[in-house]
């Protein structure tokens, strides 16, 4: 028999009792779909993480203060205490070479008002280099002067959303605004970022130099003089990244008078640990997906295998008689293989569909991320295969095995 009649034949064997064929073809389909739904969302979250790690930026160091114990033994909140300083990130910016960016920071909230609209926004109290380690771009106007920030201009720059709350469809470059009580002339507007990593409106934002909010918004907490709130930077290569933070904790450890044994007043938080971590944990989460949705097909490939079991049983007088007119036992092989597979293969189609159509649903309508490629639908169809063959090779070769007499004098 070629393959045309080896096909013919198991298309009519299976329409013979098309019921028990496509609740077979059932466990295949859900199978397939599960893999590609699974599969999807679990590539779109490592995606996501792949944006974060972007955003966040692979090489790059937060330096904040670090918690100190109070009376009594018990440890106070970092935020109490300014133990960082503008001396701290001239001091790194001097004597690390491996630096590419650092900048200190002031923040703090407040009430931005322009005519009768207002928004509640944070503010930024920032140095030059705050814009590159962030990845921050001008929309339009201009950025900071070096005079403004030595001479605590009141100048500010505008993230979108407040741009957008105060000013409508008006850029706003060369408007007086108030934030808190005093008044500031916009220079410039920030482009749009969007959703941070984790959630937050990037955008409702507004930057002023750092001795302007130090000076001007800050006046009334009596910071310590050059206090920062805390510091950032990036270094030049991401290879560089835990030599520096090692350099940066002594340094900071001298300039502190931190006697060794001593606990730091300060944290060095490496985000791309923190990233990596979460990385390596959503990895492992795919798998997980992808082994349970791998354990439904193995059900759907026994699925196939018990039925056909069940089909030769039934049919070992059709085998007797085949083989008494001539077949082989490798063209009964072929035959009970065939209709495996042709089980295995429309389930597998069916499946597809269905999943490409389910993970683009959970797209739509669910919270979870999903990315569906033309290798997850590949992945499908090749477990679709392999399912039909590994399940139906078993009842195909015991069939193909059986006695021609013995088959005969079956009732």
């Amino acid at each position: 028999m070629n393959f045309a009649d080896v096909l013919r034949t198991a298309i009519f064997a299976l329409r013979g009792n098309w019921m028990r064929s496509a609740l077979t073809s059932l466990g295949v389909i859900i199978g397939i779909a599960a893999v590609i739904v699974m599969v999807s969302v679990g590539q779109g979250t490592q995606s996501e993480i792949d944006n974060l790690v972007s955003g966040l930026g692979s090489q790059r160091l937060d330096i904040s203060p670090g918690s100190r114990r109070g009376p009594g033994g018990a440890r106070m909140s970092a935020s109490s205490f300014f133990t960082l300083s503008e001396g701290d990130v001239e001091a790194i910016r001097n004597e690390i070479p491996e630096v590419q960016y650092v900048s200190g920071s002031l923040r703090g909230n407040a009430q931005v008002v322009f005519a009768e609209n207002n928004w509640a926004a944070t503010w930024q109290g920032v140095q030059p280099d705050y814009f590159e380690i962030n990845g921050w771009r001008l929309a339009e106007g201009e950025g900071f002067q070096p005079q403004d920030y030595t001479g605590a201009g009141k100048v500010v720059i505008l993230g979108e959303t407040v741009r957008r709350e105060l000013f409508g469809e008006d850029s706003g470059i060369g408007e007086t605004v108030r934030l808190g009580r005093v008044l500031f002339t916009v220079v410039g507007t920030l482009e749009p970022k969007g959703q941070g990593g984790f959630g937050q409106d990037q955008d409702d934002v507004v930057m002023v130099p750092m001795e302007t909010g130090r000076r001007r918004l800050l006046g009334a907490m009596g910071l310590p003089p050059n206090a920062v709130m805390q510091i950032a930077l990036t270094v030049r290569d991401a290879d560089d990244l835990p030599y520096v933070q090692g350099e940066i904790e002594a340094l900071l450890r001298q300039r502190h008078r931190i006697d060794p044994g001593d606990e730091d007043d300060f944290t060095v938080r490496n985000i791309s640990e923190i990233v990596a971590t979460r990385t390596a944990t959503t990895r492992l989460m795919s798998l997980l997906l992808g082994a349970v949705a791998t354990i439904s097909l193995i059900v759907g490939g026994i699925g196939i295998m018990n039925i056909m079991l069940v089909s030769v049983t039934e049919r070992i007088r059709e085998i007797g008689l085949r083989m008494a007119v001539g077949a082989g036992p490798s063209d009964v092989r072929r035959q009970f293989l065939a209709e495996a597979m042709l089980i295995s293969l429309i389930g597998g189609a069916i499946g597809i569909v269905l999943g490409v159509a389910g993970a683009l649903l959970v797209g739509r309508l669910g919270a979870l991320p999903v990315q569906l490629n033309g290798q997850v639908i590949a992945l499908a169809a090749g477990f679709s295969i392999a399912t039909g063959l590994f399940f139906g090779y078993y009842p195909a070769r015991k069939a193909s095995q059986l006695d021609p007499i013995e088959a005969l004098r079956q009732q």
